[in-house]
């Protein structure tokens, strides 16, 4: 594993992160068992998927009575982003063999946001971040799956608010200047408009690489050759 210090500083950064991902996770479990799906398909789901907003997608679909290929295809969408996520960490961390096939296994939007905000360009620190979801993510389908007639709605107690807030602290000290402030501001806006048309994840798979071409022209000269 490369960089163990790195790695334990990765793992640790994703752990505030915990309070909101071990609620959705037992949510994600109820909801699959809700479903009719077995415990062992629920949890090798998390195993194998491991992307919350897919396999709810995917829990939706089975309950509705969708076929292999619809669940297929809407997987794929929900998880395009992810694409633009793998050309960043490819491009900016050294990540070789074994390592590289695990990195793109593990990363998720949490993952990559605490990368890119603490741990930019360390192997380590990315592998770290991703066994400490992971983990947590398998956990918490465990516990769902096992208490699932006791587990309350995240929603109705407010931890749905968790992820946002999170994910805005990661942003903040990224925001060092105009451009950084223009594009994060015209992502949010873009994401807004078109999530009433387009629905949240093809939103955000729309305007993500907008919002990365905008930042790209924006960048100082030095940076766009780069």
């Amino acid at each position: 594993m490369p960089g163990a210090p790195a790695f334990h500083a990765g793992f640790r950064a994703v752990l505030p992160l915990w309070i909101g991902i071990v609620p959705f996770g037992a949510a994600y479990a109820v909801s699959a068992r809700a479903a009719g799906i077995g415990p062992f398909e629920t949890q090798l789901m998390s195993l194998l998927v491991f992307a919350g907003g897919a396999q709810f997608a995917a829990v939706g679909l089975v309950a509705a009575g969708a076929g292999p290929w619809t669940l297929v295809s809407t997987t794929l969408l929900v998880n395009l982003r992810h694409v633009l996520y793998g050309v960043v960490v490819g491009a900016t961390t050294p990540l070789r063999g074994g390592h590289r096939w695990l990195a793109a296994h593990l990363l998720t939007d949490e993952v990559f946001g605490v990368h890119i905000a603490q741990g930019r360009g360390r192997a380590g620190f990315l592998m770290g971040a991703g066994v400490s979801l992971y983990l947590v993510w398998n956990l918490a389908t465990l516990a769902g799956s096992l208490l699932a007639h006791a587990m309350p709605d995240p929603g109705a107690i407010g931890l749905d608010i968790v992820f946002p807030l999170a994910f805005l602290a990661l942003l903040v000290p990224l925001l060092r200047d105009r451009p950084a402030v223009l594009v994060a501001v015209s992502a949010a806006l873009g994401t807004w408009a078109a999530s009433h048309l387009l629905g949240p994840s093809l939103a955000l798979t729309v305007v993500a690489p907008l919002a990365a071409t905008l930042g790209a022209g924006l960048g100082r000269p030095t940076e766009r050759g780069a």
